[in-house]
């Protein structure tokens, strides 16, 4: 029987919430481990939810000849709808990560400052130095925040943008909302803020921390952007958005690549937003794989940055390029070399089963100290 795009996106969104309980399509290989085994990338180890799955499914079979623009309008009625803003306020992207490179075009490139964090999310940096801008690092706090008054101190006339990553890509740590609050009066006038929130659904409940868009500030240089690539399951499919002032969201998106979100993506996050059951259960899933990662890390006397997200950094207490070395001949990924953290590196949690092989390979470093799991 032939449906319509207007038909589907509508099955879409009631099916949603019958769809939240089905397994994912990685579920039933949550059991075994089969190489490589990547812990360098910080996806949802259960990839997207059966719901969203069977939706991607339906565009394929129905919408893939079609170009994306019903169904990436209907995405962005669906976010505008999720954070209860106007559409004209959503600006879509190939991954957040494009929305990066917009906000650099849009807000920063020759005789333009972006301001950054060190260690932070490195794309923004490479984004920066294509266009021309002038990037400045400020180094993380010891508590591995952002050092707020450090940027203040940095922030002069020329800087077009702040990035600020919360919690921050690769630490996994949180800066409090009330010294971001701060640092964003104190900001000059012509400064633009992007607040990446990529791992927001991963937070607990820290007092700390409060999302801009769930609790934003009266201020049209504010920029925040989401993504579908962590905890939906979707980081094949190139899909995040950013939420801004209307004024600000016009010339960010005249930076967009045209028709950059595909149809089969605009889909499949649509259906992803609905289930909010499945977010759940991947945010509790990884709290408990978190926390028992820290249980082995402790048990063999290994020091890990308390983490917010699905990632972990860990002090390996030597070269970390020794590390990822002994790890890629096992057939296993973690991410390093990181700037000023040269003896750390970066976890993304996997599977219980997943977590398991990593400590096994762990235990076969010479000088480990090896443990029975």
């Amino acid at each position: 029987m032939r449906i319509s795009r207007r038909d589907l996106l509508q099955r879409i969104g009631a099916g949603a919430a019958v769809a939240a309980a089905a397994p994912s399509f990685l579920e039933a290989a949550a059991d075994g481990v089969s190489g490589p085994l990547r812990l360098n990338r910080n996806g949802n180890p259960y990839g997207p939810a059966g719901g969203v799955i069977r939706a991607m499914e339906e565009a394929a079979r129905t919408l893939a000849g079609h170009f994306p623009d019903e169904e990436a309008q209907a995405l962005r009625r669906k976010i505008a709808e999720v954070h209860r803003v106007e559409p004209d306020r959503v600006v879509l992207g190939c991954g957040s990560t494009e929305i990066l490179r917009m906000a650099v075009h849009a807000f920063g490139g020759p005789g333009k400052k972006i301001l950054i964090a060190r260690p932070t999310f490195d794309a923004i940096g490479r984004c920066a130095e294509r266009a021309g801008s002038e990037v400045v690092a400020v180094p993380l706090t010891h508590e591995h925040s952002h050092d707020v008054n450090g940027m203040i101190a940095r922030a002069d006339a020329a800087v077009g943008l702040v990035y600020i990553c919360n919690p921050n890509n690769p630490t996994g740590t949180l800066t409090p909302r009330r010294d971001l609050d701060a640092f964003i009066r104190q900001l000059p006038r012509t400064a633009f803020i992007l607040i990446d929130e990529a791992y927001h659904h991963y937070v607990g409940g820290s007092a700390d921390y409060a999302s801009f868009i769930d609790r934003p500030v009266d201020d049209a240089r504010v920029i925040v952007t989401r993504t579908f690539s962590s905890i939906h399951g979707l980081a094949g499919l190139r899909i995040g958005y950013a939420i801004t002032a209307r004024e600000t969201a016009e010339p960010l998106a005249a930076h967009r690549m045209p028709e950059d979100v595909n149809v089969i993506a605009a889909v499949a996050a649509r259906a992803a937003l609905a289930d909010t059951a499945y977010v759940a259960m991947s945010a509790s899933r990884n709290a408990d794989t978190r926390q028992e990662f820290f249980n082995q890390a402790n048990a063999r006397m290994v020091r890990a940055i308390d983490s917010q997200t699905n990632f972990v950094m860990l002090n390996t207490e030597r070269s970390a390029r020794t590390i990822i070395d002994h790890f890629a001949k096992n057939d296993v990924l973690v991410a390093g070399s990181i700037p000023s953290f040269d003896k750390y590196i970066r976890v993304s949690l996997g599977t219980p089963a997943a977590m398991r092989e990593f400590w096994r390979i762990w235990d076969l470093m010479p000088g480990g100290h090896k443990m029975s799991m």
